[in-house]
């Protein structure tokens, strides 16, 4: 069995929660940019003094409308400055946040707002609030609902009128550590989701030890632009973490207009999923091939993980410092430049990053620091830091944490983010949090020596073919997905005589491929195409490069369409529901097998 702690590197306050640091910005800085939202052309900022005046009137509307402490109230939205206020009012007000995911069901916003017991909702728009009300007749508890967009909020305001501020912040003090912040249900691959009750405490601890574990990151008075969906665990401990260390929290107003916010925003670190530095990567390589430089970006780029995995051993040679810096004034400037010209670090987490693709980005300039955590957890369990990073591993145990690898490899946890229990279900509870205290991850893993850690899979997904051989699909997947056509691919074989894998073509990178190779029609109509076959097979080779020959997949189909969110294929953090695609391609599963 091996063990490894990290010693806690912040003390915290025990009467501090999480609206402390909103009123003490006020009075420290209060002309400093805390939040800043996409107006046009530009980002209008909102000082400290404004950020913590719109809170308390926001709280002081849920006061007014006669909403007890400990309440639930439900955010139904993207991410967008609101989000951030609203969530921040919520904890003033005594109350605790139930966030839903924009591209929530109805069936699953019934169950969500149904389930939390919650009073009030507020929805970002009036297609969101339309969702809601086509499940409101059920939901007798929530009495209150709001919309963000057409004067919903001013409402809401309105209702408060008559609650002074030192009423707000009364309610505010009195908030302890011991208290429920949020529930945040985990979107789950199977069954109903289950809301994780997360305290005060569990924020307030986890976001200190993360601020002392990266100090040279979180800067204050420096940038970050905020882009994944605030209803997940992972960007609301990074908003709860700026807020506290007085960084500027920018809100994209989407994906497709990622790479023009990060110009005119120009952060200082920016955080994502593994998918969207794949797709940075496969990006920059496609224009290197339109442009008839697909040689020279392919070379920058081993001369970039040369330079890195040097590094990291603790000595480059003179070769590699040579091309490096040719590449950096023909290459590498440029890919930084992408990222607004100002970006130092990104972290990454909620999906394993690739040890290729992390000594890319570090090559160039750009440290990569990824990370591993779950809802259960406050996000948090290990992470690299700039001065303790092993590039391939998910980091050290975060201060205050200890990581135990069980002897059938599951990954254990203790420390303070480790969460309270599912909300209302204490069976569930029980089958995650053991007797001594041990949160049981699911996940399987290896410790080094020096306490980083490896994820070599999940336990409940480990494949068994019918020959008994255990297969964890995890690496399989993501060496097919590191092609630029490949935008998911899921491992099948469990009882089978094989291992096959179900692949999506990525429609960006289909739509150039199809026009350098001659090709006319959909991903549908081409799916047989023995080019596009061929190009799918050299991801299938590389994949099978790094398992033994019993693990390596045998035969592959090509889907007609991609997975999405939207789609049901995909959880929020773009992670595979596989029982959904198992059900839905069960025709073609059954295919690759004859049966």
């Amino acid at each position: 069995m091996q063990e490894f702690t990290t010693p806690s590197l912040a003390e915290v306050d025990p009467g501090e929660n999480l609206t402390t640091r909103v009123w003490e910005n006020e009075r420290l800085h209060p002309q400093r940019a805390a939040l800043a939202y996409r107006d046009g052309d530009t980002f209008v900022d909102i000082t400290s003094a404004e950020f913590a005046e719109r809170v308390r009137r926001l709280a002081a509307g849920f006061i007014g409308l006669g909403i007890e402490p400990g309440s639930r109230i439900c955010i139904f939205s993207p991410t967008r400055v609101e989000f951030t206020l609203l969530d921040y009012a919520i904890w003033a007000a005594g109350c605790a946040t139930v966030t839903i995911y924009e591209t929530s069901s109805p069936d699953q916003v019934e169950w969500i707002v149904g389930n939390s017991e919650a009073t009030a909702i507020i929805c970002a728009t009036d297609e969101l609030l339309k969702v809601y009300e086509s499940q409101a007749a059920k939901l007798g508890s929530c009495k209150h609902a709001f919309t963000m967009d057409g004067g919903g909020l001013d409402r809401l305001i309105a209702a408060g009128e008559s609650v002074t501020d030192e009423q707000v912040l009364e309610r505010a003090r009195a908030v302890t550590q011991d208290d429920l912040a949020t529930l945040v249900y985990t979107s789950g691959t199977t069954g109903r989701p289950k809301g994780c009750v997360i305290t005060h405490g569990n924020f307030v601890h986890t976001m200190h030890q993360v601020i002392a574990a990266l100090s040279d990151v979180m800067k204050p008075g420096e940038s970050n632009l905020m882009f994944l969906p605030l209803a997940h665990i992972f960007a609301r401990i990074v908003q709860v973490g700026c807020v506290a260390r007085g960084m500027r929290i920018a809100y994209s107003t989407g994906i497709p207009n990622l790479v023009e916010e990060l110009a005119m925003v120009r952060p200082w670190f920016v955080f994502s999923v593994p998918r969207v530095f794949e797709k940075i990567y496969n990006s920059a390589r496609q224009r290197a091939e339109e442009d008839g430089k697909a040689k020279i970006f392919d070379l920058a780029a081993d001369v970039a993980i040369d330079f890195s995995r040097q590094r990291q051993a603790g000595r480059v040679s003179l070769k590699t410092k040579v091309l490096h810096g040719i590449f950096d004034k023909l290459v590498y400037g440029k890919l930084r430049s992408v990222f607004g010209g100002h970006l130092r670090y990104a972290i990454s987490g909620g999906a394993a990053l690739g040890e290729r693709l992390g000594h890319f980005f570090s090559g160039i300039g750009l440290t990569v620091l990824e990370g591993y955590g779950l809802t259960e957890t406050t996000a948090v369990l290990t992470v690299n830091t700039p001065g303790s990073l092993k590039i391939g591993t998910v980091g050290r145990p975060a201060p205050g944490y200890t990581i135990r690898i069980a002897d059938d490899g599951e990954v254990l946890a203790k420390g303070p983010g480790i969460f309270q229990g599912y909300w209302a279900n204490p069976d569930a509870t029980a089958e995650v949090l053991d007797d001594e205290g041990w949160f049981h991850t699911g996940d399987l893993g290896e410790l080094d020596d020096d306490g980083f850690l490896r994820i070599t899979g999940r336990k409940k997904e480990i494949i068994v073919t019918a020959g008994g051989k255990n297969v964890a699909p995890l690496v399989l997947e993501d060496a097919i997905r590191a092609h630029p056509l490949v935008s998911q691919a899921m491992v099948v074989g469990d009882g089978r005589p094989f291992i096959a894998a179900l692949v999506t073509i990525d429609p960006e990178f289909f739509e150039a491929w199809a026009k350098q190779h001659g090709k006319e029609g959909t991903i549908a109509e081409l799916v047989d195409d023995p080019d596009l076959q061929a190009e799918i097979q050299q991801a299938i080779d590389a994949a099978n490069a790094l398992v033994s020959k019993a693990e390596a997949v045998k035969a592959f189909r090509i889907l007609p369409v991609d997975f999405t969110i939207e789609g049901g294929e995909l959880t929020p953090t773009l992670k595979v529901k596989r029982r959904v695609v198992s059900d839905r391609y069960a025709d073609a599963i059954a295919s690759i097998y004859g049966t």
